[in-house]
């Protein structure tokens, strides 16, 4: 073989050599723990159709904020919706994935899921050390046949900083000007009474150890776990158990077309459970890694279509069909430096 032949191949070997193998696309996200046993199986799922590999690390929700601010991800995720003036400010979009609420559990004899009924004033005055009994006539008014003793409430809530917390907080928040102004609402607040659990399982814990306890957990945790939830009265007078449907009818179509800002308790719907809230993904606006944030819109508009079963099993709320429309209008809004719109 000629000599400049010789050189031509090994010049091709080793370019061949220094150019990297065309790989799948990978991205990576991380936030809020509440969602990650379904985006974990998303994720498989997503990689067994599509060969595209997604990253989820649960670190919590602030975490995840504080992640995708600072570029230091593809995607962010939050159980806590941010204000449309803190999305503006960051440059930031946010979309809901999958629907979640807080259940209260009770641990009282002779019920059953669902038999006790509570108000949310009643279940605000528990929460503050003013009802202090079971057979309380605020709360025997709402429970006509049913037999509720004469037992001492074992108040238990988290102790630990939690977007569960921050339900709770936000509706009795607003069933309650004194809640309102002595505690508030948050991840977290200034707790007058009771025992505190760290996260789901210890407040579970308490709860079905001590007779006459209750607490409030998430909406799967209490499903998974078989746990005696109650009913609660809603805004429109309808006392509601907790479910895929109670869930479901508190989303209305104002929230769908807003930036998904509200906290979506104490809603009008005459079915809706009165402390439902959604989980979060954070994506920003302009986007540096284009092909980065492409990967990451189809790996949710996958989830929308097929991923709804995966939540289901998991006992977490898929979204409706029209509020994947409502985000995927949304999603015209992710746009690369040069302004061209990333979704397709």
């Amino acid at each position: 073989m000629p000599l400049i032949g010789r050189r031509s191949l090994c010049m091709v070997a080793a370019l061949s050599l220094a150019l990297p193998m065309a790989q799948a696309a990978e991205v990576l996200g991380a936030g809020a723990s509440l969602p990650a046993p379904v985006y974990a199986k998303w994720a498989r799922a997503y990689k067994q159709s599509t060969g595209n590999k997604v990253v989820y690390q649960s670190i919590g929700s602030g975490s995840g904020v504080a992640q995708i601010t600072a570029k230091a991800v593809d995607f962010g995720a939050s159980d806590s919706p941010l204000s449309g003036a803190l999305l503006e400010k960051n440059g930031l979009l946010q979309f809901p994935t999958l629907l979640g609420g807080v259940v209260p559990i009770v641990n009282l004899p002779n019920t059953k899921p669902g038999d006790v009924k509570l108000s949310g004033p009643v279940l605000a005055d528990i929460y503050l050390g003013k009802i202090i009994a079971w057979d309380d006539s605020a709360i025997t008014q709402l429970n006509p046949g049913t037999s509720l003793p004469n037992l001492a409430i074992a108040v238990v809530r988290r102790s630990d900083s939690s977007g569960s917390t921050l339900l709770f907080t936000d509706y009795l928040s607003k069933i309650s000007p004194e809640w309102k102004t002595r505690l508030g609402r948050g991840v977290t607040v200034p707790w007058t009474v009771g025992l505190g659990g760290k996260g789901d399982e210890g407040v579970a814990k308490f709860v079905q150890r001590l007779p006459g306890a209750i607490g409030f957990v998430d909406y799967g945790y209490a499903f998974s776990h078989n746990l005696n939830y109650t009913q609660l009265k809603n805004q429109s007078g309808a006392f509601v158990a907790p479910s895929p449907q109670s869930l479901a009818a508190a989303v209305s179509g104002n929230w769908e077309n807003s930036s998904f800002s509200e906290i979506l308790t104490e809603e009008r719907g005459q079915g809706a459970w009165p402390i439902t809230g959604a989980t979060f993904v954070l994506i920003r606006k302009v986007q540096d890694k284009p092909e980065q944030a492409r990967e990451v819109l189809k790996f949710f508009t996958w989830a929308y279509k097929e991923g709804g079963k995966f939540a289901s099993e998991s006992n977490y709320v898929p979204m409706a069909e029209s509020t994947s429309r409502a985000v995927a209008t949304l999603w015209q809004l992710v746009r690369d430096g040069g302004g061209k719109p990333l979704y397709e």
